[in-house]
């Protein structure tokens, strides 16, 4: 490569010198010009570089069914989700976790709230959960009961329990509390597929289909025929049981102690059921069993979920989180969080979606 000549000046005089230190001076000028025409064009380059890695803002509409045990968070969950994105419109309802599993495996929603495990048969049908909170199952009382006192003092064991809503060994109040008399227990159980039912009966050592008593639909509905019956006994999904504003058991309602070493005391490890925090806080230590403490899941079904469902499920798997204590639930630690962001990394999305 040839570059230019330079020409050679002499040395001698001052005013010789001046063709010299005229190209310095054109030099310095270019240079800075060069310089500033740089610092401005990285700014650009960068605010370029960003507007393109960021991932569009998702859009669609998102169905959602399933159980009432998840429905309090979820809708706390769809309202915070569509602020953040107004381009989606979720259609939430709730009718019980054998609702959710069949509207999503039948391909009717874009993801099923289900509050029980799921079972071999869902899961070789395509069925994907993914874990997203924890609460619990706990048993109701009427706060008139006429046996109340003792009750609180004494709990009930799994035993007792299971003689009541399963055998049907044990019909009246006084038999609980070996004494004489006849007030018969009025036991309502859920009419609906549902997994507040299957995980109370996994705690007694059965199933749903083994309870024994007068069947109501939905969480509400229970609750509402104990509230009503001073001798009725139930069980409630946790945020059914306690109302979300004062965090006491709802008017009426009295959550039944349970007897966890069958000593017939309640002792101060075992009594923390007068808020709901303090139930909270007893199943994250492990206090209180599980069954009936368990985990909560929004199902997918692998073949057909939308991109738009799969940005809700990861949002609520990360920013989601910080709502669930507020709304009465525990959330996921850290690492079980990111082993169910790994699951949906791996969703094989169809065709027509990608």
């Amino acid at each position: 490569m040839n570059f230019p000549r330079v020409p050679h000046y002499r040395r001698s005089g001052l005013n010789r010198l001046l063709p010299c230190r005229m190209v310095t001076r054109a030099g310095e000028l270019l240079f800075q010009g060069l310089l500033i025409f740089s610092i401005l064009l990285v700014p650009l380059s960068l605010a370029t570089g960003g507007q393109t890695n960021q991932k569009p803002a998702p859009t669609g509409k998102i169905s959602i069914s399933g159980a009432w045990a998840l429905y309090p968070l979820a809708v706390r969950w769809a309202e915070e989700f569509q602020k953040e994105n107004p381009g989606v419109k979720i259609d939430l309802q709730a009718g019980g976790a054998g609702k959710g599993m069949a509207d999503v495996l039948a391909g009717l929603v874009d993801i099923g709230m289900v509050s029980r495990d799921v079972n071999h048969e869902e899961l070789a049908r395509g069925a994907l959960p993914l874990a997203v909170a924890r609460d619990a199952v706990v048993g109701t009382i009427n706060q008139n009961n006429p046996f109340l006192k003792a009750i609180l003092e004494r709990g009930l064991t799994g035993g007792v329990l299971r003689d009541v809503f399963i055998e049907g060994k044990v019909r009246f109040w006084e038999e609980l509390l070996g004494r004489p008399g006849q007030t018969p227990i009025n036991v309502y159980i859920r009419s609906d597929a549902c997994g507040a039912a299957e995980t109370w009966a996994a705690f007694l050592g059965g199933h749903q289909e083994d309870l024994k008593g007068v069947a109501i639909y939905g969480d509400p509905g229970l609750a509402e025929a104990v509230r009503r019956d001073p001798y009725g006994l139930g069980f409630n999904n946790l945020n059914f049981a306690y109302n979300p504003g004062t965090l006491k058991p709802h008017p009426g309602l009295v959550i039944m102690p349970l007897d966890l070493d069958g000593n017939g005391r309640i002792g101060p490890e075992e009594d923390f059921y007068q808020d709901r925090n303090r139930l909270t806080a007893a199943i994250n230590h492990g206090l209180y069993p599980s069954p009936p403490a368990r985990d909560l899941y929004l199902v997918v079904k692998k073949t057909s979920v939308r991109p738009v469902a799969l940005a809700f499920l990861e949002w609520v798997l990360t920013r989601g989180q910080d709502l669930s204590e507020e709304a009465g639930y525990l959330k996921l630690d850290p690492q079980a969080a990111a082993r169910e962001l790994e699951k949906i990394r791996d969703i094989r999305l169809p065709e027509a979606s990608r």
